[in-house]
């Protein structure tokens, strides 16, 4: 076990530490942006006024993303049916329109691949993760990504010391499904209470409140710094994470 330290705030007695991915180890905001408006594009025979609602729906402002956005916290599966719901509202059938969005978003896929390569681990990451790594803290990745991105994140930038990841697939729970936060720690091998959360966004902090883990928010991975309660300790930078075996 180690202790580790967010600024002036100590977190006792640690085995393993889950991070979330988009935003908190992995620079994201150039490629949402660029996403989302691919996604809409593909959208055809729509007005300006659905685009920009749907660009809206997203989380995409002209100030940039938004942390706490569809787009930046969603899974591709909630994106899509928000998407959906978008073209029902401008009059489409249901079915007419989960179709147009699925196929919308599979060439924005296409458009934008490989997406691991567009998006690299935020500065500080790797240290802090081979910092973890040598204090024998497990450490683990849990993402709204779909798990593919999240293997191919791992395997790309060759991420040290992570011993289990996990992100969204067919028929499998998401990171915000009660209970996860012990299905996580079992898959780890640690317990609730030595556990600590890193993340940017508000299903992190539910992560982390289902049982006794401690919570860091990472709040300099966009622009615009997402929301915290005022009594959750927060960095702007990974190098703010200090390791004390």
């Amino acid at each position: 076990m180690a202790t580790i330290c967010a600024r002036s705030h100590k977190f006792e007695a640690i085995q393993a530490v889950l991070f979330d991915k988009d935003g908190t180890l992995a620079n994201v905001e150039a490629y949402l942006r660029k996403l989302g408006m691919a996604r809409a594009r593909a959208i055809p025979d729509q007005s300006p006024a659905f685009y920009t609602s749907l660009l809206a729906t997203f989380g995409l402002t002209e100030r940039g993303v938004d942390p706490a956005g569809l787009i930046a916290v969603a899974s591709r599966q909630e994106d899509q049916i928000a998407a959906a719901g978008c073209l029902a509202a401008a009059e489409k059938g249901w079915i007419e329109a989960c179709v147009i969005a699925q196929t919308a978003f599979d060439q924005a896929d296409i458009a934008l691949a490989p997406k691991v390569s567009k998006t690299p681990p935020l500065e500080g990451a790797i240290q802090l993760l081979s910092q973890l790594s040598e204090a024998g803290i497990k450490v683990g990745i849990v993402s709204s990504d779909s798990y593919v991105e999240v293997a191919a994140f791992v395997e790309y930038y060759q991420l040290p010391g992570i011993d289990w990841y996990y992100g969204a697939a067919k028929n499998s729970p998401l990171k915000t499904h009660p209970g996860f936060l012990e299905f996580a720690c079992q898959s780890i091998s640690a317990q609730p209470s030595h556990t600590l959360v890193v993340g940017d966004a508000a299903s992190d902090l539910a992560l982390a409140k289902q049982g006794a883990a401690g919570f860091v928010g990472m709040v300099g991975g966009c622009m615009r710094s997402p929301t915290m309660p005022s009594n959750i300790k927060t960095v702007s930078h990974l190098s703010h994470v200090i390791v004390r075996s």
